[in-house]
Formats: structure tokens, sequence, C-alpha cells
């Protein structure tokens, strides 16, 4: 793998090329369809060539049935943690301050993200407030 700064690179360059791809609940094929955790897949699979680890069925409401930190707990185990978010940082987000952490993008540039969400393509978003209070977590792909 590439130096840090090669690697954000070429995460940014990969999440742009996701742009447009249809949602599609639990996959991770570009241009065919993915949902949030899917985009965070499929990049790491053209970045090393295979995902870390086999992925369990989730239901689209998997994370308000319980409060396990499944995403968050992923997260912590393949992905290096950071201190604020840089272009090529996957970030997480709590839809509220009590529940688990449910969603996920990458980092473009320091105001935009690309991310995947319920009944809409894979698109760009600016990261406002109302995400950056949501922000849970940052991390970067391992080097």
């Amino acid at each position: 793998m590439a130096d840090g700064d090669t690697t954000a690179s070429l995460v940014v360059g990969q999440a742009l090329s996701w742009v447009g791809t249809p949602y599609r609940h639990q996959a991770s094929v570009k241009g065919v369809g993915c949902d949030c955790l899917g985009l965070v897949r499929g990049i790491w699979r053209e970045l090393y060539g295979f995902e870390p680890a086999p992925l369990p069925i989730y239901s689209p409401n998997w994370a308000e049935r319980g409060q396990a930190e499944l995403l968050f707990d992923a997260a912590q185990k393949y992905l290096t943690p950071s201190i604020r978010p840089t272009a090529g940082s996957v970030i997480l987000f709590r839809m509220t301050a009590e529940s688990p952490v449910k969603h996920c993008g990458i980092m473009i540039n320091n105001s935009e993200f690309i991310h995947a969400y319920w009944s809409r393509k894979v698109c760009r978003s600016a990261y406002g407030r109302w995400w950056q209070k949501r922000l849970a977590g940052v991390y970067q792909f391992p080097k």
C-alpha cells in the first residue's frame, strides 16, 4: 500500500468513481448497487484486492434492534483511528446521541463526503453542521 497522501488520493478517486451507483441494501458492486457499508467495502477491495472478513447478513434496521456497536467495532478492528476528517477518511455517524453508529461515508475534501443512503444513489453531500453533530468516529484505510 502507498504512503498516507497517496492512499488518501486513491481513496478519494475510488469514492468519486462510485457516485451514481444505486442504493442496494447489503450490496457492494460499483455501478450496480451498494449501501453505505458496501461503499466502504468496495473501496477496500479496490485498494487491497480482498475483504478483511466475511460480513454477516444484516437487516436495514439492524442498529435499531439493539445497542451493539457493530459498525464502530469493525472500524476499530480494520481501520486506523484518526483525530479529524480529512480527504480519504472513513467517517462514522450516530443518527441520535444515544443510538449505535449506523451510517458511514468517505471524506473527499474539507467540506464534502460521499455516501450511499436509503432510496438514493451514491452521492456527494456537504459535510455541514447536521452531519458534523452526528460524527462518531474518523478512520483511515491502513497503509
